[in-house]
């Protein structure tokens, strides 16, 4: 109870107790010196010299605040103030010692004398100050529960982990070990703490019961931290990371900063190259168009874009309150780059027309869609005016105003749609593809340098973790509310890829594509959902089916067991990146595609008819075969007139 009342030990009396332990040192000193024979001492001498020490350490201690440090948080810096304040004392007495030696003086300080007394005075100073802390720290945690923790990563993050933990007030835990991989590192000691091999966390957990592990890692490889995670999970083991080297304040942390270890972070995979000099070399002082910049990925391509300088970026949104935070971002981030935000939306043809009009530019990166398939199972003409129309109107006018490049953002589940979601985006990438082959054609025909075509590319890949209306947004603000969690079936798998690595790869498709191609990204295996609701329950530290209920919901309208992102008719090339291949597609000619479309675009701006309107999308696209859906009679009046027709022939 008594370290409880005692808060913070006045300045003054921490002075005090100072001067007097430097002068019981100097005392000692002259003992060491004379082999400890009291009766060798002259007091008179010695009495002049505590005076003076005692005037000379005031002075030097107020000068170097040695007595504002808190005791029970003392450190490295206090220590180096002690050493700095000593040398100084030290440095002083010696040139008064030499100056009355050399005027006759009866006052002196022996060589041999301050060199003992440097020794221990900083030796004293220290040692009360560290007993202090450890005191302070028993007391405060003696009747505590104790967290038995090992940490993960014998570097600079590891121990700095350590210091963190043993500073903070509000922690009580009691590090068992390091665990590191690297065996040159194995069976050292640091600060007590050893340092042991990951093979060994098995026999540490057998040995004593682990109730944390941390991750203090930065270089760990997925597949690692996968195993590792999993091991935890197994042994009922909490698991915290330490968060980015970039996060840390002056090179240091708090237990507050301590998280625990997220789903993306588990669905991560190694680290992508791409070719950023080629990128560089083509975006860098250019005029660049993001539509759909104020989503995930149109921001994310913003701020990946924003590391290669190009002149400006004209941010193209038609959400007014994301595309203000995006600009307010991008407001603090040092950069020449100019960020144009402009409220608009591709369904509005001379509103985009302004835009080109005004910006003319060089690379167009068309992110902006409808993308959530429930939804647009719902409102198939909005998926039609924005995913179809907005993306002719932009391309269009690409081709207009001469922009070089046009990199279009698809979608896995344009591959064999079974929803009107997908199908819009494959009628998209059929628009783009053959309106290169157009243009080419023509320019070929009108004798123009194929250097002024505009290259039409498509980007295609699946789920990316964290973006809006991501399963596992939705995952986690179900487990935070207790559950249930809600999957649609026990059999769906899904592809994911992060949001950096999806721009990235759009990045790089853009800046190799000749143009007409569909690049299709290596999104890795397929996860199963239910296994990653389970897991994700568990990372929360409860139990799937006790704690928090898993309900199976059914397939949604539009939506497919698993997702494809080549078509069984389709097959690939492979490019000189190892995760980007192109697809091979069957061609449509344009002009029975642009009248088709013309008349699709018709149909959608009527909003009275969806049947008469999928019907269309199903004629355009022979692939898409509702699933879940009220359009599923469509299919069914199609293989009926296919039947009657094979009867009577």
């Amino acid at each position: 109870m008594l370290f409880k009342k005692i808060n913070i030990v006045p300045r003054w009396l921490i002075f005090i107790i100072d001067l007097a332990i430097c002068c019981f040192a100097l005392v000692f000193s002259y003992l060491v010196r004379v082999n400890l024979s009291v009766g060798a001492i002259n007091f008179r001498d010695l009495s002049g010299n505590l005076l003076i020490l005692l005037l000379i350490n005031s002075i030097v201690f107020i000068n170097f605040r040695t007595y504002a440090g808190i005791i029970r948080y003392t450190g490295v810096q206090d220590a180096l103030r002690i050493c700095y304040a000593i040398i100084m004392t030290v440095s002083v007495l010696f040139f008064i010692s030499l100056v009355a030696s050399s005027s006759g003086g009866t006052l002196s300080f022996s060589n041999v004398t301050l060199i003992i007394y440097a020794l221990l005075s900083f030796l004293f100073l220290i040692t009360y100050r560290v007993g202090v802390k450890y005191l302070f720290s028993y007391f405060r945690n003696y009747k505590m529960d104790r967290k038995n923790v090992v940490i993960y990563g014998a570097g600079e993050a590891g121990f700095a982990t350590k210091r963190v933990l043993e500073h903070d007030s509000s922690s009580n835990v009691n590090i068992v070990a390091f665990v590191d991989d690297d065996s040159r590192k194995v069976g050292k000691v640091v600060d007590g703490i050893r340092i042991q091999h990951t093979q060994d966390l098995l026999a540490i957990t057998k040995s004593q019961k682990i109730d944390e592990i941390i991750i203090a890692a930065f270089a760990l490889a997925p597949a690692k931290k996968n195993e590792l995670v999993d091991f935890c999970l197994d042994h009922d083991i909490t698991v915290l990371n330490v968060p980015p080297f970039d996060k840390w304040i002056n090179g240091q942390f708090s237990t507050g900063q301590l998280q625990t270890i997220k789903i993306e972070q588990l669905l991560e995979r190694e680290s992508i190259r791409i070719n950023n000099e080629e990128i560089e070399n083509q975006v860098r002082d250019k005029r660049i168009l993001v539509t759909g910049a104020a989503g995930s990925i149109g921001s994310e391509i913003v701020r990946q874009l924003l590391h290669f300088e190009p002149q400006s970026i004209i941010l193209c949104d038609q959400a007014e309150t994301p595309l203000h935070q995006l600009e307010l971002e991008l407001s603090e981030i040092k950069t020449t780059t100019h960020c144009i935000p402009y409220l608009a939306d591709i369904t509005n043809e001379q509103r985009m027309e302004e835009l080109f009009n005004q910006f003319e530019p060089h690379y167009v990166y068309h992110a902006a869609a409808y993308k959530h398939v429930p939804m647009m199972e719902l409102c198939p003409t909005e998926a039609i005016l924005t995913n179809v129309m907005g993306t002719k109107i932009v391309a269009d006018l690409a081709v207009k105003y001469h922009a070089r490049r046009f990199v279009m953002v698809s979608t896995d589940k344009a591959v064999n749609p079974t929803n009107v979601m997908g199908a819009s985006k494959r009628l998209a990438e059929a628009y783009v593809q053959q309106l290169h082959k157009h243009v080419r054609e023509d320019m070929i025909q009108n004798s123009i340098f194929p250097e002024v075509q505009t290259k039409f590319i498509t980007t295609r890949f699946g789920n990316v973790l964290g973006s809006n209306g991501s399963v596992i947004i939705r995952f986690k603000e179900q487990i935070e509310k207790g559950g249930p969690v809600t999957v649609t079936h026990p059999n769906i798998t899904r592809f994911f890829m992060t949001i950096p690595e999806a721009c990235q790869l759009v990045l790089e498709a853009g800046s190799m594509g000749k143009g007409g191609e569909i690049f299709v990204f290596d999104m890795g295996k397929p996860v199963a959902i239910v296994e990653l609701a389970k897991k994700m329950i568990r990372l929360y530290g409860l139990v799937p089916g006790i704690d928090v209920d898993i309900r199976y919901t059914g397939l949604r309208p539009g939506e497919k067991l698993y997702e494809e992102l080549l078509t069984d008719s389709e097959n690939t090339l492979p490019t000189y990146h190892e995760k980007i291949m192109i697809a091979k597609v069957r061609n449509v000619t344009l002009d029975n595609l642009q009248a088709h479309f013309e008349e699709l675009i018709t149909i959608a701006k009527d909003k009275r008819n969806s049947m008469e309107l999928v019907a269309k999308m199903k004629q355009l696209v022979p692939e898409f075969v509702s699933n879940n859906s009220v359009f599923e009679r469509l299919d069914k009046e199609k293989d009926n007139v296919v039947s009657i027709t094979r009867a009577v022939s």
